[in-house]
């Protein structure tokens, strides 16, 4: 993949209050948002209001338990997202995980480290950290 070639990016939203800033996402790229009694009606709406997307265009909604943290909600569904959007679901797979709703951990830089993640950028409501494509997608 050259440095010019776009970069294929996945948003995972662990703010339980995200609600309708759901709807300001960019279209095309998809999230993995946690379901809450804010959050899933405005995916409900944004499901039925736009094109049907599939798992690597769409928004899917996950469940965590209601006691869990930001950070350990984000270390909960970081593998079934790698699973879909990762080398073994597409082709190439995503290079970019934006975070909204916690913070850059030393746990979570620690565990994307092992996705391959190498380059982290804190954000205002989470942060965004990128890789290389994997040489084997090559």
């Amino acid at each position: 993949m050259s440095d010019t070639a776009p970069r294929y990016s996945v948003t995972v939203v662990v703010d339980r209050e995200f609600g309708e800033q759901l709807a300001s996402l960019e279209r095309g790229v998809p999230v993995w948002i946690v379901d809450t009694p804010t959050n899933k009606p405005v995916a409900q709406r944004l499901w039925n209001d736009l094109p049907k997307g599939d798992h690597l265009t769409g928004i899917t909604s996950f469940l965590a338990s209601e006691g869990d943290s930001p950070e350990r909600v984000f270390l909960g569904v970081l593998d079934v997202v790698d699973l879909h959007h990762g080398p073994y679901s597409a082709d190439p797979p995503y290079t970019v995980i934006e975070v909204a709703g916690t913070s850059l951990t030393d746990a979570i830089v620690a565990e994307l480290s092992e996705y391959g993640f190498d380059s982290f950028e804190p954000r205002a409501n989470g942060f965004r950290a990128t890789r290389p494509l994997p040489v084997s997608a090559e």
